[in-house]
């Protein structure tokens, strides 16, 4: 398949510069594969399409608020980091600007002069390798003190609280971008879920800016998959099983999720405690070996979890449900509505 047989024409003033409020007031597209009907609800009616048994998989990645803004040292010339990968210990990927002006042995000082940098290497692809130093227990002190959230090009609003792009469930430092999709839940809707017999397990991946990176290829199976850290806790992965061999539905919370258990399943022909780098890549044509369902947000033209999303609806249903949300005036992207595809 081509590149271009992913592209829609989104008109600017659907992309969602804010999140919804309350978070479970986004709207909800219900996609049925069994009778390719199509939905239109709120996002807190998720309970009316979930059974008892069935075990929602969410991704409990934290986002680092790793753009920080700086002065170089000694020319007070204004600098931004935004950090991507722990490397090892205090040594960080970083993407710099302006990049040609921070050469290796460039030193950055932020705030107070409490955080500084030092460039040590620039990468082919143009990141840098930058070394932090700091006064603090932890570098993840000082990035909530004079840090901001990363977030994608599209939006253009600041937000005024960097919690709302957190999940209420986010706990595990150290993703780049938020697992968007699970940005809907509250901690009633969940408290709901849970008391109507529907579990919630926990799996980690850190999501990295690639997930923004666009395609290059024509052909997509070209494409080259960027990498992301996951892991899966020996509950969460007994739970997986057990569900599945009762009969229920494992149904993921995002694009992240799926991949996290794709990956796995993949990798060891079930689902069981590991951890390591994925760089799945999902698209019409690649088999879908854990889960029974996902709940994801509108994704951005001719970008892989479009592709994601058409490998496990069906590359017409999914290109129609599109149309079909644009005529609706649904809300897209990170801060934007959701769909769940039974």
């Amino acid at each position: 398949m081509l590149k271009k047989d992913f592209w829609y024409d989104l008109p600017k003033e659907l992309i969602a510069q804010e999140p919804a409020a309350p978070r479970d007031a986004a709207r909800l597209m219900v996609l049925s594969q069994k009778d390719d009907s199509i939905r239109h609800k709120v996002f807190r009616d998720l309970p009316e399409f979930l059974e008892p048994g069935d075990l929602l998989v969410v991704n409990n990645s934290k986002v680092l608020p790793a753009r920080i803004v700086g002065v170089k040292q000694p020319t007070g010339a204004v600098c931004e980091l935004l950090l991507l990968r722990q490397v090892k210990g205090d040594q960080w990927e970083c993407l710099a600007k302006p990049g040609k002006r921070m050469q290796p042995g460039t030193k950055v000082s932020f705030g107070d002069g409490s955080l500084t940098a030092v460039v040590d290497e620039t990468m082919e692809d143009g990141n840098k390798y930058v070394t932090f130093y700091y006064d603090t227990e932890t570098l993840y002190e000082k990035l909530d003190e004079f840090g901001k959230m990363p977030l994608p090009p599209y939006i253009t609003k600041q937000l005024e609280d960097q919690s709302q792009y957190q999940t209420v469930y986010a706990k595990e430092l150290g993703s780049a971008a938020a697992p968007t999709a699970g940005l809907h839940f509250t901690p009633e809707l969940m408290d709901t879920l849970r008391a109507m017999g529907v579990g919630i397990a926990e799996v980690t991946l850190h999501v990295g800016l690639g997930t923004f990176r666009p395609v290059q290829e024509d052909e997509i199976s070209d494409h080259k998959m960027h990498s992301e850290w996951y892991s899966i806790s020996e509950e969460t992965a007994r739970r997986i099983r057990e569900t599945k061999a009762a009969g229920h539905r494992v149904i993921a919370v995002g694009t992240t999720s799926c991949r996290t258990l794709e990956a796995a399943a993949a990798k060891y022909g079930e689902i069981k405690a590991c951890s390591g780098n994925t760089s799945i890549f999902l698209y019409p044509g690649v088999k879908f070996n854990c889960i029974d369902g996902l709940i994801t947000n509108f994704h951005l033209p001719e970008s892989t979890l479009i592709m994601l999303v058409s490998a496990l609806y069906g590359y017409e249903k999914t290109m129609h449900a599109y149309e079909v949300a644009v005529a609706e005036k649904y809300r897209f992207f990170s801060f934007g509505d959701a769909m769940l595809i039974l």
